[in-house]
């Protein structure tokens, strides 16, 4: 169980908890998920019954997800209060089936995907059609009936329902479910410095970094050196000894190690077992009660609570009920809310999908949850009348059952700014509409400066195939606009940084009510909390990674801000180890990345820098370490050497850059440092990190090299603006006909062991004097070339691939292909529906707080989650620090110094705030953190700053 204040998950439930569920509920992909598991789930046909707020948020992330087929099942009628939840339906589907209005707008989410209506009722023979089944608003003997029939028939079951606040999941994947990977991370791997002959024998890793493994895991060994048994052997299970250690098998009967090896972790597939809806039979009546009247008097509702747990035995009766919250329950349970289906639909979605893959570790078994710290602060809550939640005929009406009519007009005064309308940003808009936000004389604000891309489609729901390359904020606020006509929102294509606070200005923030993020990256997420900060608005914070995701509550005065705490910095890769000691993909893989910018972006800025500019010289020469020798030897190349006349020249030069980089580099390493090279303490030089490379021999019957000189002569010659190339035949003719000269290893060149010896080359000089004057300007015409990865007729992503992995075949590490070398070089953060679905589900529940006007620290929520584990936890934000200003003018104690500037009726002794503010943006450079050594903040205490 996670608990903090009223906010719970549980996982396998006691009997008050397992009553409650009942009650409740018996009435960028790819990257993330693998090739493997997509075509698994490519390969399933989904059932989602009750197509309400709850089963459209399912059907949508499963569509998104990319399965087979999608059947909508419904024989309901749309109602006023499916509008507050339920974003596929309009005013004029009143009384028309959910399921045939929701099919045509849910089918224009992935044209990939079937997706069909079926009205009638759910049969047995219906049912045997589909892989997975989802029931929502589905009473509990149907959720019996169906639940025994696919437990029965192979057929895995996902059952989830909201009431209110409340909400439930239950999955049921049968009696023996295979889970490929349990938790969906990259295999950890290790160099070893030492393997003992011991009983359990003990390997020992070398301490450039802990090697991250668990007791239970199961690794292999490669490349192991004298213990050459374990090169062979099966996967092994660990037991660890410390960050650096760990046993593994009798290892007495093997050879001496000697040195070298890897040792790599192996995701062993786990089996796991469910038990059926059959056990919820003895909680019928109180699930049938609930369903027949959604505000049942509490104390009747207690009552029945507790005749079900007093025909209980041992561990499943609870010794005293929580009348409070079954009455809560009572008092919410005709609600409809669309954070709460957002937050449920999206972990019952990854359920959906663990169940077609494998992959990642199911829920076991049954999940709870609740918000109610979202409802009054006074005292045991202050009931509503029946009169403030009395349905009105409007499409708010779900949301009034819960929180009365007065927190519905407040919601439509807000004015908000959201930044961002990535997949974050359109789950956030959709969310808006449908609570209400900004539906009366508010504003909602949405600001992104980027078009919308075809790999934005399968995550960022607002966007169709015929909205690519239109604006994403414009296009995403049309978008909701459909959803919700009241709601009133503009479009902007800012950037937010210190050039637009002409726009985002004083008169601007003061305006505001609140901000929500959903950004991309660090600094600009520092940015606005900076801005924030300064003028005392409350930020809603959130971001996902994967199946991980965070939510943050930032509210002035009350918490800390975004920016008091940081991430660590990410671990950077040595230069030394990129160009001349990789010991794994990723090095390679950036070194191609690096390739790519020395060869085709940076070398063309700079020589037209060099051309242009009389102080680029100067310049140059200040910048730290090795650069000044590297773009000046860049520009000497591009101006002098490489200079292209034809595609010929293209080719030609794509042919010796393959040739000194892959053969002749490689033998001037070995030249320098042979194979049997021992190092001054006499230990082998290659050897723990460093791998003993290899030089490749040119091939034109090698497709790998072919791709190389044709991705590198064609952005060889895209850079200096002349036409290119795809005739591999021509390419390979020109190839044949040329010379390549033979390259003999030089003594006296001096390779760089370490970063410091980089920075003592004294070729500068002489570059100098080799370099034409600014008077050849005339002459070149260079384009830089900004690397794109998601354009495959580019020739960026062909180059990157073969690059690395020629680079891997010379220190023999294994390739990469495309798909995880896109996902590397580009530096892409995978995304997914389910978890942007859940993250923003749990952001607008914090927002709902913020305009009611929550004052208690404990009320607000942090939220973590990790839906591939799955992990779900929550926090108390940390408080904001309270200063106390000392002046102590004639010895009378200390007070404050707002005694000094504001009127006796407002002094104060304190200030709280999120973190210490800024100066006025007019005397600070904007995106500093100017004024962080200052104990107060100024803006608090109403003093202005100059």
């Amino acid at each position: 169980m996670i608990q903090t204040g009223l906010e719970r998950v549980f996982f396998y439930p006691n009997l008050l908890i397992i009553c409650i569920s009942y009650i409740l509920g018996m009435s960028s992909r790819n990257y993330v998920l693998g090739h493997d598991a997509m075509k698994r789930m490519q390969s399933s046909n989904v059932l989602v019954s009750g197509l309400r707020g709850l089963g459209v948020e399912i059907a949508k992330n499963i569509i998104l997800g990319g399965v087979k087929s999608v059947t909508l099942h419904d024989q309901g009628q749309a109602e006023w209060r499916d509008l507050s939840s339920q974003f596929y339906l309009r005013e004029e589907d009143l009384g028309k089936n959910r399921a045939e209005v929701s099919q045509t707008r849910l089918a224009e989410l992935n044209s990939y995907v079937p997706v069909v209506a079926y009205t009638e009722a759910l049969t047995d023979d219906y049912l045997t059609q589909f892989q997975v089944v989802v029931l929502t608003n589905s009473p509990l003997e149907e959720q019996q009936r169906v639940g025994d029939f696919c437990h029965s028939n192979g057929i895995k079951l996902v059952i989830a329902d909201t009431r209110g606040l409340f909400g439930q999941l239950f999955c049921d994947f049968g009696e023996e479910m295979l889970v490929i990977d349990t938790n969906g991370e990259q295999p950890l791997s290790a160099m070893i410095s030492m393997i003992t002959k011991d009983a359990a024998g003990v390997v020992t890793c070398l301490d450039e970094a802990r090697h991250g493994f668990e007791s239970g895991d199961s690794v292999i060994f490669t490349e192991v050196q004298g213990m050459t048994e374990l090169n062979s052997c099966q996967p092994i299970e660990i037991k660890t000894l410390g960050p650096y250690t760990f046993s593994i098998c009798d290892t007495t009967g093997f050879s001496d190690y000697v040195r070298g090896g890897i040792v790599s972790q192996v995701k062993m597939p786990q089996k796991v077992a469910f038990v059926s809806t059959r056990h919820l039979s003895a909680f019928m009546p109180i699930n049938v009660m609930l369903c027949g009247v959604f505000q049942a008097d509490g104390e009747e509702l207690v009552s029945l609570a507790k005749e079900v747990n007093s025909s209980q035995t041992g561990s499943a009766k609870v010794d005293e009920l929580d009348d409070k919250l079954i009455k809560k329950l009572a008092f919410v349970s005709a609600g409809d809310l669309a954070p709460i289906n957002a937050f449920i639909g999206g972990l019952a979605a990854q359920e959906v999908m663990k169940a077609c893959t494998g992959k990642f570790m199911p829920m076991m078994q049954w999940l709870y949850f609740d918000a109610l710290e979202c409802l009054s602060e006074e005292e045991g809550g202050a009931m509503l009348t029946e009169e403030d939640c009395a349905p009105r005929n409007s499409r708010y009406d779900g949301q009034i059952a819960v929180f009365g009519s007065q927190l519905q007009e407040e919601l439509a005064k807000q004015r908000y700014f959201l930044v961002g309308a990535g997949a974050i940003g359109c789950e956030l808009l959709k969310n808006f509409a449908m609570i209400g936000l900004a539906g009366g004389e508010g504003e909602v604000i949405v600001t992104d400066m980027d078009t919308i891309e075809k790999s934005n489609l399968n995550r960022q729901f607002l966007f169709r195939p015929w909205d690519v390359t239109k604006m994403k904020s414009e296009t995403a606020a049309a978008a909701v606009k459909q959803m919700n006509p009241s709601i009133r929102i503009t479009g902007h294509q800012n950037r937010v940084g210190p050039e637009t606070e002409r726009v985002y200005d004083d008169d601007f923030f003061e305006s505001l009510h609140g901000v929500a993020n959903a950004l991309d990256n660090v600094d600009a997420r520092m940015y606005m909390d900076r801005r924030c900060v300064y003028y005392r608005k409350p930020l809603l914070e959130s971001g996902t990674l994967g199946t991980k995701g965070n939510v943050q509550v930032v509210i002035p005065f009350l918490t800390e801000s975004y920016s008091s705490s940081q991430d660590p910095p990410e671990k950077s890769i040595p230069i030394c180890t990129l160009k001349n000691f990789p010991n794994a993909i990723e090095h390679t893989l950036q070194w191609a990345r690096d390739e790519f910018e020395g060869l085709f972006k940076q070398p063309s800025e700079n020589a037209m820098q060099y051309l242009t500019d009389a102080k680029f010289l100067e310049r140059t020469l200040k910048l730290p370490g090795a650069q000044p020798l590297e773009v000046l030897e860049a520009v000497y190349k591009s101006l002098v050497i490489d200079c292209p006349r034809s595609w010929a020249d293209c080719v030609t030069w794509a042919r010796h850059h393959w040739q000194c980089q892959y053969s002749n580099n490689i033998h001037q390493l070995l030249h320098n440092f042979p194979p049997e090279q021992l190092t001054s303490s006499g230990a082998p030089f290659w050897s723990g990190p460093k791998r003993c490379p290899h030089p490749l021999e040119f091939s034109t019957s090698n497709n790998l090299h072919m791709d190389y000189v044709m991705s590198g002569a064609n952005l060889f010659a895209q850079s200096y603006g002349m036409q290119g190339s795809t005739d591999r035949v021509g390419v390979a003719k020109i190839l044949d006909s040329l010379s390549v000269p033979t390259f003999v290893p030089r003594s006296g060149v001096k390779i760089h062991v370490s970063d410091q010896e980089l920075q003592n080359d004294n070729r500068l000089e002489e570059l100098k004097t080799l370099l034409p004057g600014p008077e050849a300007s005339s002459h070149f015409k260079l384009t830089a070339i900004d690397f794109e990865k998601d354009d495959d007729s580019n020739f960026h992503m062909d180059f990157i691939v073969a690059a690395s992995n020629l680079r891997a075949e010379n220190y023999n590490i294994p390739p990469a292909d495309r798909h995880k070398s896109k996902l590397i070089a580009g530096k892409i953060i995978p995304a997914i529906a389910t978890t942007t679905a859940a993250v923003v589900g749990l952001v607008c529940l914090e927002l709902i707080k913020i305009v009611q006007g929550h004052k208690k620290v404990e009320s607000f929520k942090n939220g973590f989650m990790n839906l591939a584990l799955p992990f779900f936890g929550f926090s108390e934000p940390i408080s904001a620090p309270s200063h106390k200003v000392g002046l102590d003018p004639g010895g009378r104690g200390v007070c404050s110094l707002s005694q000094y500037v504001r009127p006796a009726s407002q002094q104060q002794t304190t200030c709280n705030h999120a973190s210490p503010g800024p100066p006025h943006p007019a005397s600070s450079p904007a995106g500093s953190g100017g004024g962080g050594g200052v104990s107060v903040c100024s803006k608090a205490l109403g003093i202005n700053s100059f």
